[in-house]
């Protein structure tokens, strides 16, 4: 760290601490110990329930794991070299590493960012939950108290502890600050405009530094409803110039915000538009996944059932996760016995079992937000200001119903055609984010006002008794007649179930049956708990600090256990053998010993669902929701066609040379320098000696008409010897050239972003070179002077060249990431020079008082 990194660390961190502590809320002037008791209780609580992070124990979620792999080549260069790479070959053939691991270096929010990493990765997402609630409580003027046990409440709903638990750390990260991001905008229009608008600022270069682009959509869908409520409402008033004071202001905020993470937004959105995300590349036969956007079916896969909403109140109302766990008395445990199987408890805590039977591909677990946060949802249209309930309620009516994807189709295809980028994201359950978030906030608000002396606390049984009636009547209705929620049978039992398994296609409905009914009487006996706990205290039986901690309990009662079904201690594992996950393979040490540059297909994984293979290889497949849209495009069209070519040959031959002719005629494979396929992880890879290797020449060069042409061309001339381009590339092209049998074109040098050939030829020659086109930061140059270079064969590199012997470079130098840094650099300066300003006015205007 420089000495320039190390004082502005300091200034930052201390710049923040003043600002959160000292003009978030007057009381932090003369009281700030609620706050002090916050920060180490929420400490403490995340400690506890990560108890195995103090034993040296790590997380393991797949997508850390997946992170790592292909984070793997990019880490290994930066650590070694003295520049920064910003592309990759380890998966998908080559990519930008925007959106695996690209540092920021002028983006000032890091140093803020620092200020709490020192708690371990789980425990910090955790306290990043609980601090942002709080902090958006406090926004919204709720004592410290009531934010604490309001915070707890956000944070333990069991969405936001299962994708900590797959590991998917942005997402979480990013709806961490939503609620901060919230309460600052709401303070700009409704308290304080510049302290609003500085920390607007702040939040959301935070939210957009965390890079989880679909969940500060919804974001920004939650305040567009605010902003319509606040205008409404200021034309009413006649507040409309107060109103355009504050929009400006959180503008300017926003530009602030987006130009301090410029680096990272420009180059996703310039790499965005060749991704699965962006536009279509003209490809008509496949055109289900060559159309704007992603297809339907795609971003519709994760769809909640309308009916599985009923998971928000009874977490087990769809049998929970995919893979779960029954115990030795439930219907399937006692079948196991009278089976005469032997030890079927311990069998039974081994034995993974379907139970989730709900309209998604599958689930980790529920999306259960507490049985007392709904009870107290209810009893916010009682009781919170309807100012408030205008901007939420809509909100999350909306963002229900966009969560149920194609068992709500009309209004999926309206958000899908016509809607700014709705068309970009997957997954539309993650909507849900959003409900949940406003059901939270209206339940802890509709406690504020409970809890505000001025309340008149003999009108309040009529709303309690109607929230539980409401509340806990669902729960026990499903409790006595579970039969309502359906047949409990799963889309694919009886797939699965046969032979000496087709007896679970008997018990499995019935423990999903009993899980239902479980958790129905579990979350009636919350809501009447905690129904009565209010009641007692709307006549005066228990004060208002008993009540809310007796609250909180309850929150920690209700949620935690069903957030332990899923992340527990079992989930944890200890640091060396999260290591052993890397550890290479008889096959992966059979190819390491090869040092030239290849590419890798490994048969052993789902090919392009993982990436675990880019961590020793550079890899054919991969795992990445951003890929190129024309590999996506070859993949589906001609690389999972020769895979199964190669498949199949594998399945008839018994030796190499009968496999051989197969090897051959794989063009597209071979193109992309496929020269090991690992069949058995255990054995010795198969080694393809027909790979076209890095560069090579060809003498015939076809002109395709459209994409169309170009994808059918690719898939039937031999790539050793022929190439394909496409028509915008033909002017000046020539298609014929005289062989020269002398000529050689090698590689001499590799970086990820820096390839060096030596080329050597009597005659002009065309080659091609086995790397992605993306000319959006690829330069090509003879003699440090700049050449064209055009795609050949739908997305590899081609070049004519003279006669001569000389070096050709490729270097990845974007300028979308240069001008990224210079609008980052400005615009943390701007931002810093705004808390600077603001606080010497602060500090002039106290001076000034005394």
């Amino acid at each position: 760290m420089s000495i320039f990194d190390v004082l502005l660390y300091d200034f930052s961190h201390k710049l923040l601490l003043y600002l959160f502590f000292l003009h978030m809320n007057n009381k932090f002037v003369t009281n700030f110990t609620p706050h002090i008791v916050a920060v180490l209780l929420f400490t403490v609580i995340s400690f506890l329930y990560f108890k195995p992070v103090i034993e040296g124990k790590q997380l393991l979620g797949h997508d850390s794991e997946s992170w790592m792999c292909m984070a793997k080549e990019t880490i290994d260069h930066n650590e070694k070299s003295d520049d920064v790479t910003l592309w990759t070959n380890s998966m998908f053939g080559g990519m930008p590493t925007y959106q695996i691991s690209m540092q920021q270096p002028y983006n000032f929010i890091k140093y803020f960012e620092d200020v709490i990493m020192f708690y371990p990765n789980t425990v910090y997402n955790l306290m990043l939950y609980l601090l942002g609630f709080y902090v958006l409580l406090l926004a919204f003027k709720v004592k410290p108290w009531l934010a604490i046990v309001g915070a707890i409440a956000f944070s333990f709903a069991s969405y936001n502890l299962i994708i900590i638990l797959a590991g998917h750390n942005s997402k979480a990260i990013t709806i961490a600050y939503m609620a901060p991001l919230i309460g600052s905008v709401f303070m700009a229009f409704r308290q304080n405009k510049i302290i609003g608008s500085l920390l607007t600022a702040f939040f959301l270069s935070l939210a957009i530094r965390a890079n989880h682009v679909q969940i500060l959509y919804y974001t920004l869908i939650i305040l567009l409803f605010f902003g319509v409520v606040e205008f409404i409402y200021s034309l009413k008033n006649k507040e409309i110039k107060s109103f355009f004071q504050s929009v400006g202001l959180v503008l300017i905020a926003a530009l602030l915000a987006i130009g301090m993470n410029a680096t990272s937004l420009i180059t996703t959105y310039e790499y965005g538009q060749y991704t699965m995300r962006g536009n279509s590349n003209g490809l008509t036969v496949d055109a289900q996944n060559s159309q704007h956007g992603l297809n339907k079916d795609y971003i519709t896969q994760w769809s909640y059932g309308v009916d599985e909403t009923m998971t928000l109140l009874i977490p087990n109302f769809k049998g929970g996760a995919s893979a779960g766990y029954l115990d030795a008395k439930s219907e399937t445990g006692e079948k196991l016995k009278s089976m005469g199987v032997p030890n079927v408890e311990t069998m039974m805590k081994e034995m993974q079992l379907p139970l989730y039977w709900g309209d998604q591909p599958g689930t980790s677990g529920p999306v259960y937000l507490g049985a007392i946060i709904i009870f107290l949802f209810v009893l916010s249209f009682f009781l919170v200001e309807k100012r408030i309930l205008w901007w939420l309620t809509p909100m999350i009516l909306l963002t229900l119903m966009l969560s149920w994807g194609r068992n709500f189709m009309w209004l999926t295809d309206i958000f899908i055609d016509y809607i700014p980028l709705y068309n970009k994201f997957r997954t539309v359950s993650m909507t849900l984010v959003a409900t949940g978030f406003g059901i939270t906030l209206l339940a802890i608000l509709a406690l504020k006002e409970l809890f505000n002396p001025d309340i008149n606390k003999e009108k309040l049984s009529r709303p309690i008794i109607i929230s539980a009636a409401i509340t806990a009547g669902i729960s026990l209705i499903f409790a006595i007649l579970p039969g309502m929620a359906g047949s409990f049978i799963g889309a694919t039992d009886a797939q699965q179930f046969q032979g000496d398994y087709a007896f679970l296609n008997q018990t499995l409905p019935m423990d999903r049956k009993a899980m239902l009914v479980g958790d129905a009487f579990r979350s009636f006996g919350f809501i009447i708990a905690a129904a009565g706990l209010i009641w007692l205290y709307s006549k005066n039986k228990l004060k208002t600090n008993l009540t809310i901690v007796l609250l909180g309990i309850l929150f920690l009662a209700d949620l935690v256990p069903v957030c332990k079904r899923y992340l527990n201690d079992d989930s944890f594992t200890r640091k060396r053998k999260f290591e052993n996950l890397s550890q290479p393979t008889n096959a992966d040490n059979i190819i390491l010993q090869d040092k030239s540059e290849f590419r890798v297909l490994n048969a052993e994984v789902s090919i392009f669902n993982d990436a675990s293979p880019s961590y020793f290889h550079k890899n054919i497949g991969g795992y990445h929701a951003a890929k190129l849209r024309r590999y996506q495009e070859l993949i589906n069209m001609q690389i999972e066609k020769e895979i199964g070519q190669l498949f199949g040959a594998f399945g008839r031959a018994k030796t190499f040379e009968q496999i051989a002719p197969t090897l051959d005629s794989l063009g597209v494979l071979n193109m992309l320098n496929m020269k090991y396929v690992i069949y058995n992880k255990d054995a010795a890879p198969l080694n393809n000696p027909y790979a076209n290797g890095n560069a090579w020449f060809v003498n015939k060069v076809s002109i395709a008409a459209n994409a169309d042409e170009e994808m059918k061309l690719v898939g039937e001339i031999d790539t050793k010897h022929e190439l394909v381009v496409d028509k915008i590339f033909a002017q000046n092209l020539i298609t014929n050239y005289n062989p020269d049998s002398t000529a050689t074109i090698s590689l001499k040098s590799y970086k990820p972003n820096h390839l060096i050939y030596n080329f050597s030829s009597k005659t002009d020659r065309m080659a091609v070179f086995s790397e992605i086109y993306y000319d959006k930061g690829w330069n090509a140059y003879i003699n440090s002077e700049k050449v064209p270079y055009i795609r050949a064969n739908y997305l590899l590199r081609a070049m004519q060249l003279k006669a001569g012997n000389y070096e050709i470079e490729y270097k990845f130098e974007p300028l979308s990431y240069s001008l990224g840094n210079i609008i980052a650099l400005v615009s943390s300066i701007l931002l810093s020079l705004s808390f600077l300003v603001f606080l010497f006015l602060k500090l002039k205007k106290n001076k000034q008082t005394k």
